[in-house]
């Protein structure tokens, strides 16, 4: 199998996505590290016109949006399965998929995990208050609805790992340390749960900030 590169910042969930699933295919892949900021300059814009992270480069074919990276790596790398064969546990999985790409991220991650997170270690700014603030009330929609596809199963769209825990884990992952986190998830303590048995599978270990800050280092 010729060689994996992800192009990512580390830190970004969406990249931890990427490499966590070619973890748990227990696959090889090499991080090619993006510096902060750079994502919207070249070389970086030629591998993905918008100036996203992640990209990810196989045998010479290019590929960006996290969901069709995950999408292609199961299919590439058929075992294990994060696919359900069942039409229905499927299509729960793209749902989730879509949310954590719509609102999870939008207008949830993308402003409370910017302004706890982002600014403060990358940026040296204090966060706005006032956005977070303004985010929450979506913020508590968005884990209510989750915890209520999550229900009482060991993951969303399955009783096995499937592609929605890999997206939503880094996604959740990143709100871990924030004020808000006990307070989005007081009603919602299935999704506690289900992280902690996320986090503790060798693929989430792999590709913490820390973890994928030092391969970039390496690189």
């Amino acid at each position: 199998m010729s060689e994996f590169i992800v192009y990512s910042i580390p830190g970004s969930p969406f990249g931890r996505a990427v490499i966590a699933t070619l973890v748990e295919k227990g696959t090889p892949y090499r991080l090619s590290p993006v510096a902060p900021g750079a994502h919207k300059s070249e070389p970086h814009i030629s591998r993905h016109p918008f100036g996203r992270i992640p990209a990810l480069e196989h045998d010479g074919f290019m590929l960006y949006e996290t969901q069709a990276m995950l999408r292609y790596l199961d299919r590439v790398l058929p075992t294990p399965a994060l696919t359900p064969a069942d039409v229905k546990s499927a299509a729960r999985m793209d749902q989730v998929m879509n949310i954590c790409d719509w609102y999870l991220f939008q207008g949830v991650n993308h402003v409370i995990g910017f302004q706890r997170v982002i600014r403060p270690r990358l940026m040296g700014m204090a966060p706005d208050e006032a956005a977070i603030a303004e985010a929450m009330p979506k913020a508590h929609l968005v884990f209510k609805e989750l915890s209520r596809l999550l229900g009482s199963k060991s993951y969303f769209a399955d009783e096995q790992l499937t592609l929605a825990d890999m997206m939503v884990a880094p996604q959740l992952d990143f709100l871990v340390e924030t004020p808000e986190w006990p307070i989005l998830t007081a009603e919602t303590p299935n999704l506690v749960s289900w992280l902690d048995r996320m986090k503790a599978r060798a693929s989430l270990k792999a590709t913490t900030w820390e973890r994928l800050a030092e391969l970039a280092k390496a690189a």
